[in-house]
């Protein structure tokens, strides 16, 4: 019992990183690249979602379906330092590392995920 409340304590303890991630399918190359507040949490979402086909991306999930697990590849690319600066703006800072990444890799169009209107 006091190991289930060790690992309760550390998981309340442990801080959230602001990141960017990618999802990427490796038999036909598209790519979502998105940030969160909460980079590893988010991942695990999709994840959890794709495996209980519930997930909000209808192309994404079509792959999925076609594809299987074992073609999917989920990373967290970068994540936001953080800063002391009072000035400093994390959510300013993540939007900047999405923007970089998307243009690293290709997620746009035939080559993507992004869906008009749709939030990852």
């Amino acid at each position: 019992m006091t190991n289930n409340k060790a690992l309760k304590r550390q998981y309340l303890e442990t801080t959230t990183r602001a990141g960017v991630y990618a999802i990427r399918n490796q038999i036909t190359g598209r790519a979502l690249v998105a940030g969160s507040t909460n980079v590893q949490g988010t991942l695990n979402r999709h994840h959890f979602e794709l495996r209980h086909s519930q997930h909000r991306n209808t192309r994404l999930a079509q792959d999925w379906v076609e594809h299987g697990e074992n073609s999917f590849l989920f990373e967290v690319l970068d994540r936001v330092k953080p800063s002391e600066d009072p000035a400093f703006n994390a959510a300013q800072e993540l939007d900047m590392l999405v923007s970089l990444w998307r243009q690293e890799i290709p997620c746009h169009g035939a080559l993507g995920y992004d869906e008009p209107g749709s939030k990852p």
